[in-house]
């Protein structure tokens, strides 16, 4: 009888102790998506998470073993500015700015009530300034000084490094399996470049599809991108706004250019908060 209750209270210990450890390294979240480029936000204003742990953060990116997303913000504190926004594609790792991420975190800080409907936020960039119009979310993206066309495309940076190119029927190019090529190939090679695969409808609207380094496929929206193709276009002809079309919705960028160099550029759309939950992390994950 007390071997017996021994055991008991062995095993009512060890729960607790599993049980404990479950809810003290829980990860609460929220998740959100601008035009369908989902993140999962984190607010981090405490400095908890482990920044170190690219592990963690591609486990949770995971759409089959994780919440699934495809890259994780932090929020935290910062002297400058009335927040900072560090991002992470799937893969874990830090990388480049994020504009539909950027929008996301403006809307996240916002519902947090660090914000209202005007902001500036610390980035990979610097220092970015946004503000909330209703459903939309406008950021304020970094200028543009440098446009490269090549043969039968272009580069430029946009806060990401971007190539660009034109195709007659991009609801049916094989974004994938193009977009990786050119992604892994040269010049870009292993630091790589997002692809962007636009189709003009007329002088000022577009239909971009974008496969994205990090995320290593093709996301239905990138703010980077669509802004990269919008400023190509602009090389072309177009006066701003230009009106993007992507698989995830409809944004909008509007610029001022002078000389080929391109200023106020400016990043539209909505960014929805999907849902939000508590991460169990347990010993073996």
């Amino acid at each position: 009888m007390i071997s017996q209750s021994r055991g008991l209270a062995f095993f009512v210990f060890g729960l607790y102790v599993y049980l404990h450890f479950i809810i003290m390294n829980a990860i609460t979240f929220f998740k959100y998506q601008g035009t369908g480029n989902d993140f999962i936000m984190v607010d981090d204003r405490r400095a908890i998470f482990d920044p170190e742990d690219h592990a963690l953060i591609a486990h949770l990116c995971h759409r089959k073993f994780g919440i699934g997303a495809d890259g994780l913000i932090l929020i935290r504190n910062h002297e400058a500015a009335d927040f900072e926004m560090i991002y992470y594609n799937s893969d874990g790792h830090l990388t480049s700015l994020c504009g539909n991420g950027s929008r996301c975190a403006v809307k996240f800080s916002n519902q947090l009530g660090i914000v209202r409907d005007r902001c500036k936020f610390m980035t990979s960039e610097g220092i970015l300034h946004s503000r909330i119009e209703g459903d939309l979310v406008y950021v304020k993206m970094p200028d543009v000084d440098d446009i490269e066309k090549r043969k039968d495309h272009y580069f430029l940076y946009t806060g990401s490094p971007h190539h660009v190119c034109f195709v007659r029927d991009v609801e049916r190019h094989d974004v994938f399996r193009e977009g990786r090529k050119i992604r892994f190939g040269a010049p870009y090679f292993k630091e790589g470049s997002n692809v962007n695969f636009v189709q003009q409808y007329n002088r000022s609207e577009i239909f971009v599809r974008t496969y994205e380094r990090g995320v290593e496929n093709e996301t239905l929206s990138c703010g980077t991108g669509v802004t990269a193709a919008a400023l190509v276009l602009a090389m072309e002809g177009a006066t701003s706004p230009v009106k993007v079309k992507t698989l995830g919705g409809e944004l909008h960028i509007s610029f001022e250019k002078k000389d080929g160099h391109f200023k106020n550029i400016f990043l539209s759309g909505p960014a929805v908060k999907v849902f939000e939950g508590k991460y169990l992390r347990t010993p073996e994950n």
